[in-house]
């Protein structure tokens, strides 16, 4: 007779959660930076695809939205795949396919095989990107997912300066003679390189009561963010035809329609695609309002401060990637201390990071009101340094707050959800402060748009500082 045999099964304890350890725990983060690098790597290399491409102003758009979009609409999907299937299995089969449809992006023929490269890549990026939150959520507790938390938000706010610094590099180098290509077919051996070590240090997890797909949710919420952000990316460029109006007017419809669907879904017991009572989590709740004017700016400010630079200064890639160089190492250095920061100082850390970004933003407009057009490193370090250090006091933080309540059980949807909101705010923020700065330049001047566009950011950030008071005090 065994020992086990001995203990009566209902007293036998479960067994225990699989655990991330350091190397599982990079795995998923490099999974985790691919899809953020990637949306802002083409922003500097834009003019040379169209140069080479013959791609007009409207394509090239589609480029950058055609990837934002699929991302965003296809994000929480992912994320409820993961909880039914297993988050390790759909983060290994994202990855794969990121890397196939990166090779597609790269060896495109054309401006439109190019967009549906990107479209798919998108998609891709989709099904890997909330195994990464999901699986910290699962996988870890008390201070191991306190900083797994935090290191996911530097890596975020990072990949997402890297990447418009990378493709700057990688262009200008024109490696083996690819040109804007390389910024592309450098996620190839990337893949590769994650997928092994995806197989050997990534735990399986999964909901242990998995929900089957809400088709009905699942479309209206497609239906509800193509409406909006398909419009504003692409009204501008197009000349603003009646189908950009015909679709904004219907976004009120189809996103009212998508929460009374998921409304009555969550009142029958029944886990819709986004449960509405999952908002009843106050640190949810409040860090994805702010979430939202936060990633609005960022990459308003990335899409303005690059064509500024290139079309206006008249810097060539690689030094309007570097430009922004003292604000990926600002980052970097400040989120490191993060965790000691909100162990003394609590979720006053978000409040403190908005000021000093705003102090940030204030000198690179004194900058560009003194030295324009001889707008470079030197004269844009002390601003983006200051500023970069105050998106790494919000951004790691805002993660851990919002993710902080939510159950293990519903790590994917709560994942799926907060990153829906980042993307679908990203895209947000190039369409509109883009739109105006681009809309401003004719009248303006570059400068005076520049300008213009940065003021509107402060505004952004003002409204952050304020939500920021209203969240709690400390972070679970």
């Amino acid at each position: 007779m065994t020992t086990e045999t001995l203990v009566p099964r209902s007293v036998r304890t479960p067994p225990a959660p699989p655990l991330l350890g350091g190397p599982g725990l990079f795995t998923v983060l490099l999974g985790a930076a691919l899809p953020l690098v990637d949306f802002f790597i083409v922003n500097v290399a834009l003019p040379t695809i169209g140069t080479d491409l013959h791609a007009g102003e409207a394509v090239l758009e589609l480029v950058v939205a055609g990837y934002g979009v699929a991302y965003a609409v296809l994000l929480v999907l992912g994320g409820r795949l993961g909880d039914l299937f297993g988050r390790r299995r759909l983060f290994l089969g994202g990855m794969a396919a990121f890397g196939l449809t990166s090779l597609a992006c790269g060896l495109a023929p054309g401006a439109w095989s190019l967009v549906a490269a990107r479209v798919a890549q998108g998609a891709s990026a989709a099904a890997m990107l909330p195994q990464v939150l999901a699986t910290i959520q699962a996988a870890t507790s008390g201070p191991r997912r306190a900083r797994a938390m935090g290191l996911y938000g530097a890596t975020a706010g990072l990949s997402m300066v890297a990447g418009q610094i990378l493709g700057g590099v990688l262009v200008a180098a024109d490696v083996a003679g690819t040109g804007w290509r390389s910024v592309f077919l450098v996620n190839v051996p990337v893949v590769v390189v994650g997928l092994v070590l995806a197989a050997r240090a990534v735990p399986e997890t999964r909901s242990e009561r998995p929900e089957p797909i809400d088709a009905p949710g699942t479309v209206l919420l497609a239906a509800s963010l193509l409406a909006l952000l398909v419009p504003l990316t692409e009204g501008r460029a197009a000349g603003w035809p009646l189908w950009t109006w015909l679709s904004l007017a219907a976004f009120p419809g189809l996103a009212a329609a998508f929460y009374a669907v998921e409304r009555r879904a969550d009142r029958r017991g029944r886990t819709p695609l986004v449960p509405p009572s999952l908002f009843a989590l106050t640190s949810l709740r409040r860090g994805l309002v702010m979430i939202v004017p936060f990633s609005v700016g960022f990459s308003g400010f990335m899409f303005v401060v690059a064509v500024a630079l290139q079309r206006g200064a008249g810097l060539g890639p690689v030094p309007a990637g570097l430009a922004l160089a003292p604000m990926a190492v600002a980052f970097f250095l400040v989120s490191l201390a993060g965790p000691r920061l909100v162990a003394r100082f609590g979720t006053r850390v978000v409040t403190a990071g908005g000021i000093v970004q705003a102090v940030g933003l204030a000198l690179i407009v004194l900058a560009a009101l003194r030295d324009w057009p001889h707008l470079g490193l030197a004269p844009l370090l002390p601003g983006a340094a200051v500023a970069g250090a105050g998106q790494s006091m919000q951004l790691p933080i805002l993660f851990r707050i919002i993710l902080s309540e939510v159950p293990a059980a519903r790590a994917g949807v709560g994942g799926g959800v907060m990153v829906t909101a980042q993307q679908s705010s990203l895209a947000l923020g190039v369409a509109t402060l883009g739109t105006l700065f681009l809309s401003l330049v004719p009248r303006l001047g570059m400068r005076d748009a520049l300008v213009a566009a940065l003021l509107v950011q402060l505004l952004g950030v003002a409204l952050t500082v304020g939500l920021s008071l209203r969240l709690p005090r400390t972070v679970g």
